[in-house]
């Protein structure tokens, strides 16, 4: 029986980059990760054999990086060599595989999140000086008035 590849999600984060090959009841797994690439293969129930090998955009980190298997799914968790540099794509090819997607439920745009966050903090820190500094109590000299009031409902 010929091999298949497996349908594989990614998505992008300052530290690793995630994969999850969708092969579900996996048996006889394998993952390699190195440098440059990573290998996968397994078989399904049906004995289908899958196999992706995939070159990194960049590299990677391939001691400090691992994989999860579940009834579902193959995560790994790849480390990058160069943190907090967004990639553009998971191959060093410019071309996508029709196996390869994005995994929009996961993706988020990072790029600039620490700025955001820290002028976020600056504005409400901001807010809260001011509702904190004590200045004078407002006069409340016009409360005792009762013609003014009188005056502005007869109008």
């Amino acid at each position: 029986m010929a091999r298949q590849h497996a349908r594989t999600l990614w998505y992008d984060r300052p530290k690793y980059v995630f994969m999850e090959f969708c092969v579900e009841d996996s048996t006889d797994v394998h993952v390699l990760i190195e440098d440059h690439r990573i290998v996968f293969s397994c078989k399904n129930p049906d004995g289908v054999e899958f196999y992706n090998e995939i070159e990194f955009y960049a590299k990677v980190n391939c001691k400090d990086s691992q994989d999860k298997r579940s009834g579902r799914s193959i995560t790994c968790f790849v480390r990058k060599w160069k943190e907090k540099v967004a990639w553009p794509r998971l191959t060093k090819e410019d071309i996508k595989p029709v196996w390869l997607s994005v995994d929009f439920d996961n993706w988020r745009d990072w790029e600039g999140e620490e700025e955001v966050e820290l002028a976020q903090v600056e504005h409400y820190a901001e807010l809260l000086k001011k509702v904190s500094t004590k200045g004078p109590p407002p006069a409340m000299d016009d409360l005792d008035d009762d013609s003014d009031s009188a005056d502005a409902t007869s109008t």
